[in-house]
């Protein structure tokens, strides 16, 4: 019989806690056999002394098999059960896309994804902007559509890994959520739940991303790296660059349209296309889809290319509620701000750098993300046509297109943009879409 106190007296005296000590009080934490001061106090001790690998994978472990831990068997699949996760950014619409062409390439895709909070979007709320898609459905609708359209892309469902749900909430009001530890447990549980096959991860570096230094999204995607594939999933983390908006827009309805124009070739944005291909190129090797990169690569073009993928998203829309038309007539159904004007700099030069994470405070502004949970939002507004780093802007090239629905949150973001895109005399140095790949062969 264990003591909560004595574990977290363990923690805090910087010593290895037991997998036996960590699954006790991850179980009181999904009980209520922990009080919520004694989980503080947890995260306190972890937050200033660290895990070693044993301990964060028992602890990633213990989370994910806290509640409902999905299978797949019973409904025969004919291909591995892979997904993808990212520590979030803007203008990220890469699921929306990797989903579709993964499935196109016979894998299966139950992927289970997050809303916005902060300067960063959420895919749910991308969804939530389709009329009828539902973000919640019941299991065996999730199921149907993941057997037979091979990707559904949904919100968390109430018995996945509880034990999270009541951590990450203390740790919010405890001011603890920036441990990689728990970071990389509070990921991964959820992910492991759906018993993966093969995962990849997309850990941001730069002013948009989650973490605030190279160094340490470099420490994120290698501790997320080493324990899924301790926990046994296969995973590989890439580190991607988010120095600057990564698709040419940020906000929901409009994120939708540039994953559907994507798919269906209508417009595919160069570093978009660089990151997301990426991404699906590993999951393809990693689940045994692809033997090379260069055959992974040929494998989703096709699929691009003849409309495969862009079909599967269609089906997916249908399949949980959407409308049966919505890659064909979308501009008829994602709803549109009435003002939609550029924003021009105040003097000419190039594009020299970007505070991401101002940016998407400014769709946060406009009514498109949320200040705290519960935030009614605007699906319309949001940024378009956003410069890329490098580009000449003058006064017949805008910083971007602002989408808001009255004169006064238009100048609100109108400031907002000028201020986070520092004009300069030169073009910066280009800087790489993916700056790493971290396999289990590399930790």
């Amino acid at each position: 019989m264990f003591l909560a106190q004595e574990i977290i007296r363990k923690k805090r005296n910087g010593l290895a806690l037991t997998s036996a000590e960590i699954n006790f009080f991850v179980n009181g934490i999904t009980t209520q056999g922990v009080s919520e001061g004694q989980i503080a106090a947890f995260g306190m001790a972890v937050y200033f002394n660290d895990m070693n690998m044993d301990e964060r994978i028992a602890l990633t472990t213990a989370m994910r098999d806290s509640g409902t831990v999905l299978n797949w068997q019973s409904l025969g699949l004919d291909g591995p059960v892979i997904d993808k996760h990212s520590t979030g950014g803007v203008g990220d619409v890469t699921s929306l896309m990797l989903g579709p062409m993964i499935a196109a390439c016979g894998g299966y895709v139950p992927m289970i994804s997050g809303r916005g909070l902060g300067h960063t979007g959420g895919t749910l709320d991308k969804f939530d902007a389709i009329v009828g898609y539902q973000t919640e459905p019941s299991s065996e609708l999730f199921r149907k559509v993941v057997k037979e359209v091979g990707v559904a892309i949904i919100g968390q469902t109430g018995d996945l890994v509880p034990a999270d749900k009541r951590f990450y909430a203390i740790r919010d009001n405890t001011a603890t959520v920036e441990s990689i530890p728990l970071i990389t447990a509070s990921i991964l549980s959820k992910k492991l739940a759906c018993s993966l096959d093969a995962l990849v991860m997309d850990v941001k570096v730069g002013s948009g991303a989650f973490m605030p230094t190279y160094e340490a999204s470099d420490e994120l995607a290698r501790s997320i790296a080493a324990v899924a594939n301790g926990a046994g999933t296969k995973t590989t983390a890439l580190l991607t660059d988010m120095n600057q908006v990564l698709a040419s827009c940020a906000g929901n309805a409009l994120e939708v349209k540039e994953a559907v124009d994507f798919l269906t070739g209508t417009y595919r944005h160069p570093r978009l296309y660089a990151v997301t291909m990426g991404l699906c190129a590993e999951l393809l090797q990693l689940a045994g889809l692809a033997q090379t990169e260069a055959d992974a690569r040929a494998k989703l073009n096709q699929v691009l290319d003849n409309g495969r993928a862009a079909e599967i998203f269609g089906k997916m829309v249908a399949g949980l509620g959407g409308p049966v038309d919505f890659v064909e007539n979308y501009s008829q159904y994602l709803p549109q701000s009435p003002i939609i004007r550029p924003v021009f700099a105040d003097s000419p030069g190039y594009a020299a750098s970007m505070d991401t994470r101002e940016l998407g405070l400014a769709v946060v502004t406009l009514g498109g993300g949320r200040r705290k949970p519960g935030d009614t939002l605007d699906y319309s507004v949001g940024l378009s046509q956003v410069c890329a780093l490098g580009a000449k802007i003058d006064s017949s090239t805008p910083l971007a297109m602002i989408h808001a629905q009255s004169e006064a949150a238009f100048e609100q973001a109108q400031q907002a943009v000028k201020q986070a895109i520092h004009i300069g005399e030169t073009a910066p140095e280009k800087s790489p879409e993916i700056y790493a790949y971290i396999r289990a062969a590399d930790l």
